[in-house]
């Protein structure tokens, strides 16, 4: 079809490399359920991630054969994903996954001109500046904007705003409308990071 551009994206590898490339990130963050690669590879396993809680939500036979397909390690990840998960997001329609992009990370190395002299004086590498990002599961125990939210929402109430800024309800709001008991924990979480501080200054 012409003009129809490409509908994904290639990561520059070939269909075989490519499939067991997000095989291998997606298996990774179904297990970490937090992982940090590349942008443009976060958005291809973002897709197949979010593929496979839909799948998960089914829970049908087909729908375990085809994750079963999909997971390098089917014996860890399939109790997991037609388990917790599929409770996890049961009445979320749908935005399973979330990817934040990120300082890329600065990587200092070295080697030899010539690689058989070890006499010669070791030159630097050229750092790598590929867009970063973060993959994760949202509403899981490593939510990063759950976290950050918590700390915002900690500094504001110590500063006497007490949730005026419009920016920070709205998170409040996204962090806890699909979460279990979403408010509860979202103040437990703030008053551990009040109780940490108070006792970080008594010990200063």
């Amino acid at each position: 079809m012409a003009g129809g551009g490409s509908r994904y994206r290639h990561l520059s590898r070939d269909s075989a490399h490519r499939q067991a490339l997000l095989r291998n990130l997606v298996t990774s963050l179904f297990e970490h359920e937090s992982i940090t690669t590349t942008w443009p590879k976060a958005k291809e396993a973002q897709r197949l991630a979010e593929k496979l809680i839909t799948l998960g939500k089914k829970n049908t036979e087909a729908s375990r054969r085809r994750a079963l397909e999909i997971f390098y390690t089917p014996h860890q990840m399939l109790p997991k994903l037609f388990g917790p998960l599929r409770e996890r997001y049961a009445d979320r329609p749908g935005g399973y996954t979330r990817v934040l992009r990120v300082e890329p990370r600065e990587k200092t190395e070295y080697y030899s001109v010539n690689k058989g002299d070890k006499m010669a004086t070791p030159e630097r590498k050229p750092q790598v500046k590929a867009p970063t990002a973060i993959l994760e599961l949202v509403d899981g125990p490593k939510d990063m904007r759950f976290a950050m939210t918590a700390r915002t929402v900690a500094r504001e109430r110590e500063l006497g705003l007490d949730l005026v800024h419009q920016l920070t309800k709205l998170n409040v709001k996204k962090v806890t409308q699909f979460r279990k008991d979403g408010v509860e924990v979202l103040e437990d979480a703030i008053q551990k990071l009040s109780v940490s501080k108070k006792s970080v200054e008594k010990k200063e």
